[in-house]
């Protein structure tokens, strides 16, 4: 039995929740908390395999209790929240920085629209992110890594677009990657990052207001600017056209997903040949593996987070295994290499140097 400690201080939700998790004969819910402080204790206590995490209680709220958690006693914590407002992202996205792994919005009452849906997610999310091997987290973290002192060459860049590809534990290594970049980097960042239904505009909004390069929703038919993320919106896929302009469709999932990051890197190759850098971070599944063959058929160049860095695998892990990365970096030093290429800094030598490390 998968043994789930729920946390909310709502006896109505914790009802729903327990109920919801238990329709499933192999969820078992060993206790519930009604404050974040008491989840701490419980789960030094019990020991749960998996934690569902409410964002607004006393004492210590989602983010507050999830920090301490993954310092005290390291659990799989899936954020359930009653909104998808500004506020309640952006909290829930500061947990996600603490060690949480997902943000889903808590399913509505039984019998109303859309509650088959979301209760159908919040059991695959607990019983998938189970699996996950958490580390323990320190007060202090590392800082990110600075970017070198050439990071502002001059000249015309060598690559015209970066393909982005993220999924569990993304929401953090995006903030780490695009808070090492400058607001003047000059190639256009586009971005598919999976994300439960109703938080991917307030994800762009928060990451919009925490790192110094433009992040904004994907629109079709906008000229991509240097400079500016560009975020899949929710069940659409992200392409560019050959001029350089974003392009969205509402095509069929691709391997199960829409956005899908296949879609993104083979119409950013086509697109752009040679020009395009293409990385993928960490997530589960594939992902961004096939079209990662397409950048590479391009000339393009293909970077894969590592194990170390990454808080799932699946995705940098298949591309390394299919041989399609050609770096493979820490999240911490992706922005120096990105500043670096894009610039005309050199990838040949940084590239033979992470290889042999």
């Amino acid at each position: 039995m998968l043994r789930v400690l729920v946390v909310d201080d709502s006896a109505t939700a914790r009802e729903l929740l327990t109920q919801v998790l238990e329709s499933d004969p192999a969820i078992a819910v060993v206790a519930t908390a009604t404050s974040g402080k008491q989840a701490l204790r419980l789960t030094q206590e019990l020991r749960p395999d998996v934690i569902t995490m409410d964002i607004y209680m006393p004492d210590l709220d989602g983010f507050q209790a999830t920090k301490e958690i993954m310092i005290a006693a390291p659990t799989p914590t899936v954020i359930v929240s009653a909104s998808n407002q500004l506020h309640a992202v952006e909290t829930g996205m500061q947990a996600l920085w603490a060690g949480a792994l997902a943000l889903l919005l808590k399913p509505p009452a039984p019998g109303s629209p859309g509650f088959e849906r979301a209760a159908r997610e919040l059991i695959e999310t607990v019983k998938t992110m189970a699996e996950v091997k958490v580390v323990r987290h320190f007060r202090r973290q590392p800082a990110a890594a600075p970017l070198p002192p050439d990071r502002e060459r001059c000249g015309a860049p060598r690559f015209r677009a970066i393909a982005i590809a993220a999924s569990t534990g993304g929401p953090p290594a995006l903030c780490r990657l695009f808070g090492g970049l400058p607001e003047s980097f000059p190639a256009p960042l586009l971005v598919v990052q999976h994300m439960a239904h109703g938080f991917v505009e307030g994800f762009a909004k928060w990451l919009d207001a925490t790192v110094p390069v433009r992040v904004k929703m994907a629109e079709d038919g906008e000229t991509l600017l240097p400079g500016v993320v560009y975020v899949a919106p929710e069940q659409r896929h992200l392409g560019v056209r050959p001029r350089g302009c974003a392009a969205l469709s509402g095509g069929p999932p691709i391997g199960g997903f829409r956005p899908a990051a296949t879609h993104l890197f083979q119409s950013a190759a086509e697109s752009f040949g040679k020009q395009v850098v293409a990385l993928i971070l960490t997530g589960m599944g594939r992902d961004g593996v096939d079209g990662l063959r397409h950048v590479r058929d391009a000339g393009g160049v293909t970077v894969a987070q590592d194990e170390a860095s990454s808080v799932v695998f699946g995705m940098p892990g298949a591309a390394i295994a299919e041989d399609l990365a050609d770096a493979v970096l820490p999240i911490d030093r992706m922005a120096g290499y990105l500043a670096a290429l894009v610039t005309g800094g050199g990838w040949m030598s940084e590239r033979l140097d992470v290889k042999q490390t």
